[in-house]
């Protein structure tokens, strides 16, 4: 039997693939950076705005993608079956993101990612689920958790075993942090917007179907493959300096 296809919005698409090509750029600068052959202050002025600006938008989409995804499924599937749902593709992530952390650990040791955007992303999914339902709540919770999260980061503290959360420790030295604190509040951010802009699944406001034009294709089959993208272009990218540095 055929598997039935699955409706996918292109905006949510399109927007994915475009984020996931401006963080492949950020990183490139990073790399660049980190092997010293362009050197660059990432985290200062433009950078550090476009670094904050990138992150946000990829993870307001993984809401919204967690709002969709529950309104398609949220009348076949039980509630213990929708918690299952979630539960595994959050663990699935996580695991991906523990996947780097060892693999940063074997290539970098001093710097390496304790807690980046998959561990952040994994574990979203997993927490969201209660709040999958809620609309303005959302909103004002996220934009609590957010403020809450930029207070944080204007402190440090002497433990590391909060540091998932944001309380960042003293000593902390990583290549990418991403803690709930703010970026959970994003999260439920985006399970608002969806909530309100693709209600029951379904697109509130009428966009005009630039789906077939092919720079939208190819962001959107980009933003369709993210994962697999995000997970694979470090590798990619510092095998090619390495050859450009031969």
């Amino acid at each position: 039997m055929k598997a039935k296809h699955i409706q996918r919005f292109w905006e949510i698409d399109l927007l994915r693939g475009i984020a996931i090509i401006l963080m492949i750029i950020f990183h490139f600068f990073y790399d660049l950076n980190f092997y010293k052959i362009y050197k660059i202050s990432l985290y200062t002025d433009f950078f550090l705005v476009y670094a904050y600006a990138v992150g946000s938008v990829f993870i307001l989409l993984v809401g919204i993608s967690l709002s969709l995804s529950h309104s398609r499924i949220k009348n076949k599937l039980s509630k213990q079956q929708i918690i299952k749902k979630f539960f595994i593709r959050g663990l699935k992530i996580f695991t991906l993101g523990l996947i780097i952390s060892l693999a940063t650990w074997l290539y970098l040791r001093e710097g390496f990612i304790i807690f980046g955007v998959l561990h952040c992303i994994g574990l979203s999914i997993i927490l969201a689920v209660p709040f999958l339902k809620l609309k303005k709540f959302n909103l004002i919770l996220g934009i609590i958790l957010v403020s809450f999260g930029i207070i944080l980061k204007s402190f440090t503290f002497d433990f590391y075993w909060l540091m998932w959360l944001g309380f960042t420790p003293t000593t902390l030295y990583t290549v990418d942090y991403y803690p709930l604190l703010p970026w959970f509040g994003i999260v439920l951010i985006g399970i608002f917007v969806g909530n309100i802009f693709y209600k029951d699944y379904k697109r509130i406001i009428s966009v005009r179907d630039l789906s077939k034009y092919k720079p939208i294709k190819f962001f959107s089959f980009l933003g369709r493959n993210s994962l697999i993208i995000y997970f694979l272009h470090q590798p990619i990218l510092i095998a090619i300096i390495h050859l450009l540095l031969l």
